[in-house]
């Protein structure tokens, strides 16, 4: 009886002792549950700010932006702007808000596709790793059929020697159309495509030329190219090649009506086989550019930390302080394609202010993406925008609001994120004489 009595009293003290783990399990597993739904709060409440803050940030300014906003779908706009602060030791830190942003409604990307390209050419060279092959090497572009030209000097060098280097320059200082083809004719449709989809950019279709118009078809085939020593040896060739690239299919129709051959057709336009570039992926572009350890790896391009210095020198040189090339500047400005911050103004730039940028307008679509920095201020940014300035939604009539809609949009939304960077407190100013280039040459 005594052996029973005892071995009650223990079943009844396990018992209870496996009660009391059951409850504070309980109360453990509550109070993961607790803060798993504080983090989705807070995680929802942060996607709340950052959607509302740049809505109320143009609500403060009713003379700019009352007719945008009440037009805000009309005019496709997205907005991103990202607030960087430094912390003790220099390291940017990252805040993005949002306006509008859809990666699912289609824009023209103009000339801002070439942004990509000119990085993908010095990605190249480096996957390459030939001897004597650089951005300074001759490249001699061939015609290989069709309607296809060929390229052997260039008027704009000071040598008359057409180079990558050179193409890029001519592209992130005027946004020369026929340097972007030439880069694409040396990459060819499927190495474009394929690597920026490698590395995340899941949404860009870089599928054919600029200014040029040419059938799909024909823009799967890219030129020979070759590459020569001052000897004139062959450095490196690139044969003539034809995308099998398939695309991601896209509906993509757009307004009333356009021209064709000066007739007006009363049906959507189709840009389904036009290029594609969300405003997300050039804002990432952008970045990666200026801080690269600031995107996931994957996204990070292949370059060297010369080819890092050299875009961002000529995404932020101005056309009158480039000697090769060399730029007229009643055509060309101080604040050419400068949208964000200076829209349509053809003054002098403002002393310290340095933009990082690359822009493009076409079909009524004006779009820039920029880092701007303020070096007698310490202030620095990231804004990027696009508007669709096509009242009567027919495309091809030259008839879009650039002038009247489109640049003082841009003007206005630089100026005022501008203006609240220089008001906002920060707890470590940052140090921006890496962002500092030497024009002169």
């Amino acid at each position: 009886m005594r052996v029973t009595k005892i071995s009650r009293l223990f079943v009844l003290f396990i018992s209870n002792f496996i009660l009391v783990l059951a409850g504070i399990a309980q109360q453990m597993s509550e109070k993961v549950g607790s803060n798993k739904n504080v983090g989705k709060q807070a995680a929802i409440q942060d996607k709340l700010m950052s959607d509302t803050f740049i809505h109320n940030l143009l609500g403060k300014y009713p003379r700019f932006f009352d007719s945008i906003v009440l037009q805000r779908e009309k005019l496709g706009i997205q907005i991103i702007y990202t607030r960087i602060d430094r912390s003790k030791r220099g390291k940017p830190q990252f805040a993005d808000f949002f306006y509008g942003n859809d990666n699912n409604r289609y824009f023209y990307p103009a000339s801002t596709v070439k942004l990509p390209v000119a990085i993908l050419a010095l990605q190249k060279l480096n996957e390459l790793r030939i001897s004597g092959l650089d951005q300074n090497t001759t490249m001699i572009t061939e015609a290989g059929g069709g309607r296809q030209t060929s390229v052997i000097n260039d008027p704009s060098a000071p040598d008359g020697r057409p180079t990558i280097a050179h193409y890029i320059k001519k592209i992130l200082l005027v946004s020369d159309n026929d340097a972007f083809n030439r880069l694409y004719e040396f990459l060819g449709q499927e190495y474009i495509n394929n690597t920026l989809h490698g590395m995340g950019y899941m949404n860009a279709q870089i599928i054919h030329r600029l200014e040029i118009s040419l059938p799909e078809e024909e823009n799967r085939y890219t030129n020979p190219v070759k590459f020569l020593d001052s000897a004139g040896g062959v450095v490196y060739e690139k044969a003539a090649e034809k995308s099998r690239l398939v695309y991601a299919p896209r509906d993509t129709k757009m307004g009333k009506g356009f021209y064709r051959g000066g007739q007006l057709i009363n049906e959507p336009f189709d840009f389904s086989i036009k290029n594609r570039l969300t405003l997300e992926e050039l804002h990432s572009i952008v970045r990666s550019i200026i801080f690269p350890g600031a995107v996931p790896e994957k996204m990070r391009f292949n370059l060297t930390e010369d080819d890092y210095i050299f875009l961002r020198k000529y995404m932020s040189m101005m056309p009158y302080e480039s000697v090769s090339p060399l730029y007229d500047t009643t055509n060309y400005w101080d604040t050419y394609v400068k949208f964000l911050y200076y829209g349509s103004e053809k003054g002098k730039a403002e002393k310290g202010i340095r933009i990082f940028n690359k822009p493009g307008d076409a079909y009524g679509f004006m779009i820039d993406a920029a880092y701007i920095a303020d070096f007698d201020n310490n202030i620095e940014f990231f804004l990027s925008a696009v508007i669709h300035c096509n009242n009567d939604e027919i495309f091809n009539d030259d008839k879009y609001e650039y002038s009247a809609i489109g640049l003082p949009f841009m003007k206005n939304l630089g100026r005022v994120i501008y203006e609240y960077e220089r008001t906002r407190v920060r707890k470590y100013q940052p140090v921006l004489s890496s962002m500092f280039f030497d024009y002169s040459h």
